[in-house]
């Protein structure tokens, strides 16, 4: 059951999505996930590319809820596709908008007293879902990647999802970000 409380925050997050600055900021978000997925990443074969694409996702989400998570994350997809020449699969920009939603979503509602875990829980369940779970379904359906490649997407998520909790958890931690982050997400 999702108490009064909630459902407030919830839709206090909704209302991010026509804040100007809240929109700016997840522009540079969704441009900066560009840069790092598919510029600045090192591909292994076809089907693995160890990247800090999700990083910008997961601020997103953390830092202003589950819908703009959701929106940068499938807008960096989209866009990033169109700019390198992928083909857009619906799939994994389904597995993309779940990494921001739920990164937002687990942000708001999981360990609330202790920040610390609630970033490490949010970033783990958030790549749990969005990526190692989707997206890998997309590649073994729409591209025919064989389950043992899949399975090497673990330990590079891993080693990647601590490397983008530290930043996070450094930045929150960080009391003049934080302030920044509050008057941005003033009216």
């Amino acid at each position: 059951m999702i108490s009064a409380k909630n459902k407030q925050e919830t839709f206090g997050r909704l209302r991010l999505l026509g804040n100007t600055k809240v929109l700016t900021v997840s522009a540079l978000l969704v441009a900066m996930s560009i840069v790092l997925g598919k510029m600045l990443a090192f591909n292994i074969g076809n089907s693995i590319r160890i990247s800090f694409e999700n990083l910008p996702l997961l601020m997103a989400g953390i830092f202003f809820g589950p819908f703009v998570g959701g929106a940068v994350a499938a807008c960096a997809d989209i866009v990033g596709c169109i700019i390198v020449g992928y083909s857009i699969n619906p799939v994994i920009t389904f597995g993309a908008f779940c990494l921001g939603f739920f990164s937002g979503l687990f942000s708001m509602m999981l360990f609330k007293n202790n920040k610390f875990l609630n970033i490490a829980f949010s970033i783990g369940l958030a790549r749990l879902i969005g990526s190692l779970t989707i997206k890998s379904i997309g590649m073994y359906i729409y591209f025919h990647t064989p389950i043992q490649v899949l399975a090497l997407r673990i330990p590079v998520d891993i080693v990647t999802g601590c490397l983008e909790f530290y930043i996070i958890f450094t930045l929150i931690k960080n009391k003049a970000f934080c302030r920044q982050l509050e008057k941005i997400c003033k009216r």
